[in-house]
């Protein structure tokens, strides 16, 4: 299934079911694993596994693959992975304490500063 459309079903799927603060980051040029990480905030542990749900039910109905689900049983965290795209689903604090955006989120190399510690004594 072509990319954007898989992540189009992904997000679709989470507005669903009110999912909040849906975040899609391009990781293509980070990992060689996958094209998009998607994350977004469900309010409890019921709505975190309402929206895995959804987001497996559609595109399991649009004839894409969901390779696996993770974390169903606790409900805090639910990762569904779709192969290309790597959903995962949280409730605030846990999201907010593994900040994943900052993760994947691609930054500019930073060039360090030359110290006198670091010169020949030139």
């Amino acid at each position: 299934m072509d990319i954007r459309k898989l992540q189009k079903l992904a997000v679709t799927a989470l507005e669903d079911i009110k999912a909040k603060d849906i975040e899609v980051i391009n990781t293509a040029k980070v990992s060689a694993m996958f094209d998009r990480v998607i994350i977004a905030t469900g309010d409890s542990n019921r709505q975190v596994k309402a929206l895995a749900k959804s987001v497996h039910d559609k595109v399991k109905e649009a004839g894409g693959t969901v390779i696996g689900v993770e974390g169903e049983d606790a409900g805090e965290w639910v990762l569904v992975d779709l192969g290309d795209i790597v959903v995962h689903v949280m409730q605030p604090a846990v999201r907010a304490y593994y900040n994943l955006e900052e993760l994947w989120k691609i930054t500019p190399k930073r060039t360090r500063k030359k110290s006198a510690a670091d010169s020949d004594g030139e």
